[in-house]
């Protein structure tokens, strides 16, 4: 290191530089979340045009070679050279950050892509991409590598079957071009056969034919498209996962009533279209698929507020469900930790029930018990969209809305809106009330249990259970806990581990089904009562991340059906009462081995089964020893810690949150009442099963 520091040592970084040194400042990550982060900045683009109302198909394709596709019938990016730098407005937008039309509140009112660097950053971040722009019966073209520009701007007409293609691809039928009915028989060399074609005129030339199909459609055959391929030095994975993608363009679709995305993966013939005319009415029917619902129809409200050019669409559905399930977005992009439009919502149910309640004497002046937010949003399934001008997002993550006024927006809106319905639905107000006063009194008893809890703590030595063997380190970021099933484990667990970090916590049993109990039911199991003491957060409002104990929350059970269930029902706990746990990855999976294959002197372990019996192959088949563990209790505390516990050769699984609704889905139909469901799921998806251990 040099003992000097000058001006010398100062580096700029120039163009797209930036993006390629820290591209997890602009993507959140390079592993797979990142990797899918470039698909959405590409489609977010495509979806400002719908929202700006000049977009009406998205279509993104997986391709065989690795490359993605997203094609868009919008307005076409601007290919006219820019005054200030005498470059092709495509370069610019393709090349350099907080370049794009969504500055200018002309060309977009409403936009996610706020922070104008999504397309030149997944540029920066593709070993090549190409950009085709369709305008004016032209197709533009020009080619990057790594943020680089290998091939200018090209352009060239667009040929009559090329117009005519697209037509058929972009709308499902062939276009109507009505000229004439009679189809061409003879056309120009080198020109595709067009006697399939309608309507094209036979005495007309093929530029004559071709003017008139675009006087005729050229508004609607405008439109941009991206391919490119993500670079492999920079992630840890180049391999787009389809039912990720397929989630998150449905969850487009339904956010803007009428759009149609495409999603098609080539390598395995699936595709899927999406359009949902009825908008965030169908998203929580589909959310509340397989769920008992209190009213048959959604509460739908949509309102705007043009002084503030902010527009609040909202669809509520009561079910019989413990827990809420509120979904937020601000111009379609998932604020997945709320913010100002999500409080402002909140504060008007709560307020909303309780004044309409009171006026049609459901609930008395003088009553004992109070309606919170928790108990009016107990059993809740809601979408909350907001479209607004100029929102400011905390991040390039776009996590989070800050602008305050929204806040007293919603909230005056959603009041009118459900005072309003409620006066004309007093059927649905009175099933709600007598919902949410169930949860106020559900709230109270747990609040006394907690109490009681409290009170038989306070008596015992130690705050922490007792069969929790702790470990000594007092940083919750070195600590980890393993959440062990059995005694017989637990012992083994207990002898291995490293006591400096390594903390064990065995349990006795399946704990509670939480899908299917109140809180109050929940609060007096044993085991979640341990499970609770000793990770130290507190659960659903009174969780407090800072107060974790161990930042590894590890589940370590048996290789069997037993020991899938336990892991199942402590993934249900920790997912709908320490959610946050799972957000910020703090819960893991432990993976032991299921052979132990050993031939003299060397032994060996493996987790699958094609891999034993390429080990046990490779070592020779005479003399082979395969041992096989249905559970941890039958490895000694040596082979325990070898395998399953030593940071340096363990396996773990973390958790992850990757599409929010979709693991809700999955908890509900596998865990929850709806056995019907249930059995639709496992017969579904009972061909996927590879390692079913009975």
């Amino acid at each position: 290191m040099t003992e000097t520091y000058d001006a010398s040592h100062i580096t700029v970084l120039e163009g797209l530089t930036p993006v390629r040194e820290r591209p997890a400042m602009y993507i959140g990550s390079t592993d797979t979340r990142g990797l899918h982060h470039l698909v959405y900045e590409v489609v977010d683009n495509s979806i400002d045009e719908a929202l700006a109302g000049f977009c009406s198909r998205i279509s993104v394709v997986i391709n065989r070679d690795g490359s993605l596709m997203v094609e868009d019938n919008g307005r076409g990016i601007p290919v006219d050279r820019m005054e200030k730098n005498g470059k092709s407005a495509l370069e610019v937008v393709l090349t350099v950050l907080h370049a794009g039309g969504k500055f200018d509140k002309e060309t977009y009112q409403v936009s996610g892509g706020l922070h104008g660097v999504g397309v030149s950053v997944v540029n920066a971040l593709s070993n090549w991409l190409s950009a085709h722009v369709y305008r004016n019966g032209n197709i533009y073209e020009m080619r990057f590598s790594q943020g680089k520009m290998t091939s200018p701007l090209s352009q060239r007409e667009e040929t009559l079957s090329e117009l005519l293609a697209r037509y058929q691809r972009w709308y499902g039928e062939p276009a109507p071009f009505t000229r004439t009915a009679v189809p061409v028989t003879t056309h120009s060399p080198g020109q595709q056969d067009l006697s399939a074609a309608p309507a094209i005129d036979p005495i007309a030339s093929e530029q004559e034919n071709r003017r008139a199909f675009l006087a005729q459609f050229g508004p609607k055959m405008t439109g941009t498209r991206i391919h490119f391929v993500p670079d492999a030095t920079i992630f840890e994975t180049t391999t787009f996962d389809y039912d990720i993608l397929a989630h998150r363009l449905r969850e487009l679709a339904f956010l803007n009533a009428g759009l149609t995305i495409v999603i098609t993966d080539d390598r395995s013939g699936d595709t899927a279209t999406y359009c949902y005319a009825g908008g965030l009415t169908e998203f929580v029917r589909y959310l509340n698929e397989g769920a008992e619902c209190l009213h048959p129809l959604p509460i739908d409200i949509s309102k705007k507020d043009s002084e503030n050019k902010l527009e609040l669409e909202v669809a509520m559905q009561y079910t019989t469900a413990y827990d809420e399930k509120i979904y937020s977005y601000v111009n379609s992009v998932n604020t997945k930790e709320g913010g100002t439009h999500l409080e402002g919502f909140r504060s008007a149910i709560t307020r909303t029930i309780n004044t309409v309640a009171k006026r049609n004497g459901l609930i008395k002046e003088n009553a004992t018990i109070t309606l919170r937010g928790e108990d009016v949003r107990e059993g809740l399934t809601s979408v909350v969209s907001v479209k607004m001008a100029n929102p400011q997002f905390d991040g390039q993550t776009k996590m989070r809305l800050g602008n305050s006024s929204v806040k007293g927006i919603v909230d005056s809106l959603v009041y009118a809106s459900l005072s309003e319905y409620f006066d004309e639905n007093p059927n649905v107000l009175k099933i709600i009330i007598e919902k949410a006063l169930s949860a106020a009194k559900a709230r109270e008893a747990a609040r006394n249990a907690r109490d009681l809890a409290r009170r038989k703590s306070s008596l015992e030595s130690s705050g922490l259970p007792g069969k929790l063997a702790d470990c000594s380190e007092r940083d919750p970021a070195k600590s980890e806990i393993y959440i062990v099933e059995g005694d017989s484990a637990g012992g083994s667990a207990k002898q291995g581990r490293d006591r400096k970090f390594q903390a064990i916590l065995p349990l006795r049993g399946k704990i509670l089904n939480v899908e299917k109990a109140g809180e109050h039911q929940i609060l007096k199991n044993a085991e979640i009562q341990t499970l609770i003491s000793a990770i130290g957060t507190g659960i659903l409002e009174k969780f407090d991340l800072e107060r974790a104990r161990y930042h590894h929350i590890v589940i370590m059970t048996d290789a069997d059906v037993d020991g899938a269930h336990i892991r199942t029902l402590l993934l249900t706990f920790f997912y709908r009462y320490m959610k946050k746990l799972v957000e910020e990855g703090y819960v893991y999976i432990a993976q032991p081995p299921l052979f132990r294959i050993a031939k003299g002197k060397e032994e060996k372990y493996v987790y699958r089964e094609d891999e034993m019996q390429k080990v046990s192959a490779a070592m020779g088949e005479k003399g082979v020893s395969i041992q096989r563990y249905k559970g941890l209790g039958e490895m000694n505390a040596q082979q325990l810690w070898d395998t399953t516990m030593d940071p340096a050769y363990r396996v773990f699984k973390q958790v992850t949150i990757e599409d929010a609704y979709e693991a809700d889905e999955v908890f509900r139909i596998l865990m929850g009442k709806d056995v019907e469901a249930r059995k639709d799921f496992i017969r579904r998806h009972a061909r996927e099963v590879t390692n079913l251990d009975i």
